[in-house]
């Protein structure tokens, strides 16, 4: 069973919807005792990320998350939840994450390119390493991103990457633990197969 952590800073229908079609069993938890019930866990997120992080404090998710992180469950970031995997982010101030990768998260740098924020629309992957989160996708299948932010100084745990005026961490991850920037739950066929592999995880 896939829990997704609901911590009041992400949309699951969509994401519960992409889940049940690849025939995954999944719930929905705002509380850590659920969590220690799931085979892996998915924590999803849009927003700021000072907003965010203090919530997952507050609500003793936090800890559950790097917990049941070290004890080798598998977990998956998405968007915002991909970044709360990192040290700290830049956004409206310094804020810590969770420390679960190496790095941190800063605005997208793209002005001199001509091009706008948010970075939104579909992008092409490049791949950067084997990752079983790609296993059934191939490099320069597109996928979908909302986003102003990005994950930086985090190469040792980069996986993928597209182009938007610089070079932008797509997926990272290391060992069970993963995170996409881009929305797999509104990448159609694409990011069904990419929540498929992590649910085989």
């Amino acid at each position: 069973m896939t829990g997704i952590i609901d911590y009041g800073c992400g949309n699951m229908f969509s994401l519960v919807s992409s889940l049940k079609k690849v025939g995954e069993n999944v719930e929905i938890f705002n509380n850590k005792e659920g969590l220690y019930r799931c085979d892996r866990i998915i924590l999803p997120g849009v927003g700021a990320f000072g907003c965010a992080a203090e919530k997952l404090e507050c609500s003793g998710l936090s800890s559950a998350v790097k917990e049941l992180a070290g004890r080798g469950v598998p977990l998956l970031g998405i968007c915002l939840g991909m970044q709360l995997l990192f040290e700290k982010s830049s956004e409206y101030g310094e804020h810590r994450g969770l420390s679960l990768l190496c790095g941190s998260v800063g605005k997208i740098d793209c002005e001199q390119a001509g091009l706008k924020l948010p970075h939104m629309g579909w992008n092409s992957l490049r791949f950067k390493k084997k990752s079983g989160l790609f296993r059934y996708v191939e490099e320069g299948e597109y996928v979908y991103f909302v986003h102003s932010y990005h994950a930086e100084d985090c190469s040792d745990s980069v996986i993928a990457t597209v182009g938007y005026g610089t070079e932008i961490c797509a997926a990272a991850g290391m060992e069970n633990v993963c995170g996409t920037q881009f929305h797999p739950e509104k990448s159609g066929d694409t990011g069904l197969r990419i929540l498929k592999a992590f649910t085989e995880m």
